[in-house]
């Protein structure tokens, strides 16, 4: 799983046979050298690594040995688990469900006794014979105990990606061609670019748009956000919810 690094210097002193009558400080024995950064990374690797195996392969013990009392385990949804829920909730897959999690851009920091480690938990999925692949944002703060590297908090983001886009002829595109306020000096305009479309806000560089679902648009690199174009009784655009997950910014349309 993780971890940085201690690199322990000991200096040596050696008494010179010098005079016979002042008494040489005993020589203290070195002390011994605080593991090496790579070593204490490998280990919080490797504990990391077992917690991801333990979730598709449902067995609790490892995180019963891991998570430390008084731990906070967040999830990607928000839910928060204290260690015996989590480790309560810890469950063979069900059947028609396999998987595997693996470790990507691993990093650690160390901060005296508390370690920091950042990753991504690459996962393949195979859902009742489709395959998927999630990946999550993953950050680990462990503790170092008596028994040795104990996770205390850990928090999960899901990583998100670009919808599939589809197309639509020119005519529907131009459904969505117009200004959108938010404010006086706070415009959005889209434009038609041939069989494209391409946005533009006050102050900032034109983006190039596509269509998620009839009257559902992205910008290709931002999955958080979507603009949900309404339509009035007639089927007339008159404006679009700038969507960020479930909060909407509501821009209405330049007659």
């Amino acid at each position: 799983m993780r971890r940085p690094y201690l690199a322990f210097v000991a200096a040596c002193f050696i008494a010179s046979p010098a005079a016979i009558s002042i008494a040489a400080p005993a020589p203290q024995p070195p002390s011994a050298p605080a593991p090496a950064a790579d070593d204490m990374a490998a280990t919080l690797r490797r504990q990391t690594q077992e917690l991801l195996d333990a979730i598709t392969n449902g067995t609790p013990a490892v995180w019963q040995r891991y998570l430390a009392d008084g731990a906070v385990v967040t999830a990607e949804d928000g839910s928060v688990s204290d260690k015996a829920k989590m480790v309560g909730d810890i469950h063979p897959l069900p059947a028609g469900v396999s998987g595997k999690l693996a470790i990507v851009e691993f990093a650690v920091r160390l901060h005296g006794d508390v370690a920091v480690a950042n990753y991504v938990a690459d996962e393949h999925e195979t859902y009742h014979g489709h395959a998927l692949h999630c990946q999550y944002r993953m950050t680990d703060t462990w503790l170092k105990q008596v028994a040795g590297w104990r996770l205390i908090a850990s928090q999960v983001l899901a990583l998100r990606t670009d919808p599939p886009a589809i197309t639509l002829p020119a005519r529907r595109l131009d459904d969505y061609v117009g200004k959108y306020t938010l404010a006086p000096d706070f415009v959005y305009e889209v434009r038609r670019k041939g069989d494209a479309l391409e946005r533009q806000r006050s102050g900032r560089d034109a983006e190039p748009l596509l269509v998620e679902a009839p009257d559902v648009l992205f910008v290709p690199g931002k999955p958080r956000y979507r603009m949900v174009f309404r339509r009035d009784a007639g089927g007339r655009v008159t404006g679009f919810a700038e969507r960020r997950e479930a909060w909407d910014l509501d821009w209405q349309r330049v007659p």
